[in-house]
């Protein structure tokens, strides 16, 4: 069966930066690269386990650059999008508009608590400033304003806006999105969701960072959905769900990090303040990893 826009394993990618400050360009295009070839759907630099809230905005401009490149158009690259306010957010829009990406992954930052209505208003201006498809991303673990049903069916009336990324771990919540908003805005699922249980509901796919150190797995996964073989699907979600355990156990990007380092990627620490992933973290990530086949590897090391 086929399927057109956004659908299956997209990524949320890390970003490596140096102690000088400077993306290691060549790092992370072998990444995208070898993601690509592993069969993923499409990449997304810039969402949480890209520490985007830890990058200034040369930094930001040029990871999305670096992955644009490396991508060649072979798949989608979806940018994140973050800001306290709609000036910036639209300016980060048309700036990654203008380095060829096919969509953008709106975020909404805030200090103070947002209305539904300055919600809706800041998601509104980002699908204005460009004719890309927009996703919305909501996780409510992370954002202190976040979008609620009321907001999201809304929204769902704008014609670029039409795909939906929940980290809330609310899968009920997430059968409440489809039900309200039917084929306007699609679903991906996050990392605290378990993605065949969201396939299984009508998502289309998931975005999230333990994609990155198990593509194909991820890949599979999804296929044996798409297919309707679901209790393989199941047997192999099963194993699945320790590396996204693991995930939410420690530092996002910490834990991504420390799995691409095992596997021979030298995308480095996470920013300060956070702190590398501990000596028993690492032993807890190579173990799941060596037991899902993902550490015998022919990656580069860079």
């Amino acid at each position: 069966m086929s399927q057109t826009g956004f659908h299956g394993v997209f990524p949320y990618l890390v970003s490596p930066v140096d102690a000088a400050g400077r993306v290691k360009d060549a790092v992370l295009a072998r990444l995208a690269d070898d993601l690509i070839g592993a069969g993923v759907h499409g990449l997304t630099p810039l969402g949480s386990t890209g520490e985007f809230a830890y990058l200034n905005r040369a930094q930001r401009h040029r990871i999305v650059e670096v992955v644009v490149q490396a991508a060649r158009r072979r798949v989608p690259v979806v940018a994140g999008v973050a800001a306290t306010t709609i000036a910036d957010a639209v300016e980060q829009v048309k700036a990654y508009d203008a380095l060829g990406v096919d969509g953008i992954l709106g975020i909404l930052e805030a200090y103070f608590p947002i209305t539904e209505d300055g919600v809706v208003s800041y998601f509104t201006a980002m699908a204005n400033a460009t004719a890309l498809p927009v996703v919305l991303y909501t996780n409510p673990q992370f954002q202190r304003s976040d979008l609620t049903l009321p907001a999201i069916e809304r929204l769902a009336g704008i014609d670029n806006i039409r795909y939906l990324k929940d980290a809330s771990s609310d899968t009920g919540r997430l059968l409440s999105i489809i039900n309200a908003v039917g084929d306007r805005i699609h679903v991906f699922s996050a990392s605290a969701h378990i993605p065949a249980c969201v396939m299984l509901i009508g998502g289309v796919g998931w975005m999230a960072g333990p994609a990155c150190v198990v593509p194909r797995q991820s890949v599979q996964l999804y296929d044996l959905c798409r297919a309707g073989k679901w209790d393989g699907a199941m047997q192999l979600q099963r194993r699945l769900w320790r590396m996204n355990r693991i995930f939410a156990k420690y530092n996002l990007a910490a834990c991504i990090k420390g799995g691409l380092e095992l596997q021979g990627y030298a995308v480095g620490a996470p920013l300060p303040p956070q702190t590398a992933l501990s000596e028993a973290g690492r032993s807890e990530i190579r173990s799941v990893l060596a037991d899902l086949g993902a550490l015998a590897t022919t990656r580069a090391v860079i």
